[in-house]
């Protein structure tokens, strides 16, 4: 790999504002790496004009004293969930090939305000709705990374298996993500990066394509912990254009990095060692115990008694919403229309049918079925239950807590085609680990802990208290000089 592209975003910042290369450097870098490797299919839509002419604007701006923040010049991707103004944004579904919003989403314009590059808008599962990246309509992303043991292509997770790809193989210093039952945190985890999901509001959604709008955060995917805090700060703040989004104050996140954790408490749940649990995945955990004891903090078991009801209760909540936002795609005011001189119900049936792939088609039944008449008690109502339930749980570990350490996923990537062949429940239980913290709205963030015996990437997973990501950023940080997690994924060994 070139100099430029193995940059951390924090290094770029630092060797622009010194003026050891320039912003249009530093672009052309990444989209020559973009196109040298196409195959990994991380993006959806390339945008070199657009990058080049940020750039360029960046650039003068620097020459004139002007930069705009931390951010300003550096190159980066953006998951294909976000509205991009007269940039094509699909959610990865056919139904709205073609469609370019003529407004900017909250979190990609605090972005681009801050004088951030948009390289392109990168591959994920269709809605969002996959933890493994095979159910884009523009193909499945291959991970950068091969197993020891085996030359099968890997997944590298979902949903936002392209970002996590193209921040993992280089191809931008870093992506924006979207997580609404970790797939921010799972992907992160399977390709060897940070990947960090911010308490519910404290991102916008504003702009962002809904899955499921109590669940849905927008959060950073980046190669340190440092990157992560970085970006957090230029992604977050209060919109008054999404009544969900909190009135919060915006701390400097990278001031959280001290460093220290002497005195801090962390939560260890006995409900997340399952009889079974995969032996690399528990011993890894015990090596995070291991480091933050030895950094000095105080380990507490503590419990969290409705962990096991939390993926059926998410896989009722997110359908359910999902089948309430994904209505809005009917053929008539934007996106795919098939027509077939039928009448209305017909066309709107025609266009579904082709537009959504078989894993929407599935998620939107599943949530109009929770939510018809006679079952809504049963079901959809039954799980806000549970949901209130597991978030106090979390409430009541945090009066004892500072923070939770946790597996991210239970096991490392596992191959496309094996993906494609699994049932739809197996693939669900990828989201185990993650899924408690989203149904809560608190923040969590996964950090590469070390290899599997296959040479893959494990991740281990921090929650936080809402609106307390300085804490998970500080313990975050300590981990991560421990772990010393140098590996570079397959693709890279061997270039410069």
């Amino acid at each position: 790999m070139t100099e430029l592209t193995n940059l951390t975003l924090a290094e770029a910042r630092d060797g622009l504002a010194k003026g050891d290369y320039t912003s249009v450097e530093l672009t052309e870098a990444f989209l020559a790496r973009m196109q040298a490797h196409k195959g990994l299919n991380a993006f959806i839509v390339d945008c070199p004009e657009v990058a080049l002419e940020r750039a360029r604007a960046s650039d003068a701006r620097r020459a004139k004293g002007e930069t705009k923040g931390p951010m300003d010049g550096a190159p980066v991707a953006i998951k294909d969930l976000f509205c991009t103004e007269g940039v094509q944004t699909t959610a990865a579904s056919k139904i709205l090939e073609g469609f370019k919003p003529q407004y900017e989403s909250t979190v990609s314009a605090k972005l681009r305000d801050g004088g951030a590059v948009m390289l392109g808008k990168t591959n994920l599962d269709e809605f969002a709705m996959g933890s493994a990246n095979i159910t884009s309509a523009y193909g499945n992303v291959v991970s950068p990374w091969v197993a020891e043991d085996d030359t099968d292509k890997l997944v590298p997770g979902g949903s936002s298996g392209g970002s996590a790809a193209a921040v993992s193989a280089r191809l931008c210093l870093a992506a924006t993500g979207t997580d609404t039952g970790g797939s921010i945190r799972q992907p992160a985890a399977f390709t060897g990066i940070v990947g960090l999901k911010p308490t519910y509001g404290r991102c916008s959604r504003w702009g962002i394509v809904a899955f499921a709008s109590s669940l849905d955060q927008a959060g950073p995917m980046t190669r340190t912990v440092r990157d992560a805090a970085i970006m957090l700060g230029q992604m977050a703040g209060f919109d008054a254009k999404d009544s969900t989004s909190a009135k919060v104050a915006l701390p400097d996140f990278e001031k959280a990095l001290t460093g220290d954790v002497r005195g801090l408490k962390v939560g260890i749940p006995k409900e997340y060692r399952p009889d079974g649990l995969n032996s690399e995945i528990a011993a890894l955990w015990d090596q995070g115990i291991a480091w933050l004891k030895d950094a000095g903090a105080e380990i507490v078991e503590i419990s969290l008694p409705h962990t096991d009801k939390a993926l059926a209760t998410y896989y009722i909540v997110a359908p359910a919403e999902a089948s309430s936002n994904l209505a809005r795609y009917d053929g008539v005011r934007y996106g795919l229309r098939v027509e077939n001189g039928g009448n209305l119900d017909e066309m709107y049936m025609k266009t579904r049918a082709a537009g959504f792939g078989k894993e929407v088609k599935r998620r939107i039944l599943i949530g109009t079925y929770v939510l018809s008449a006679g079952y809504y008690d049963a079901y959809y109502l039954k799980a806000q239950k549970v949901r209130a339930l597991i978030a106090n749980d979390f409430a009541e570990a945090f009066k004892k807590v500072d923070v939770i350490l946790t597996p991210t996923a239970p096991s490392d990537a596992f191959p496309i085609a094996g993906g494609a062949k699994v049932d739809p429940i197996t693939m669900y239980l990828n989201d185990v680990f993650t899924v408690p913290a989203s149904l809560a709205g608190v923040p969590a963030m996964s950090i590469p802990g070390g290899l599997s015996q296959r040479g893959l990437p494990l991740g281990l997973q921090l929650i936080g208290r809402p609106f307390d990501e300085e804490t998970i950023l500080r313990a975050a940080g300590v981990m991560e000089a421990a772990a010393e997690f140098s590996a570079v994924p397959t693709l890279l060994r061997g270039t410069k």
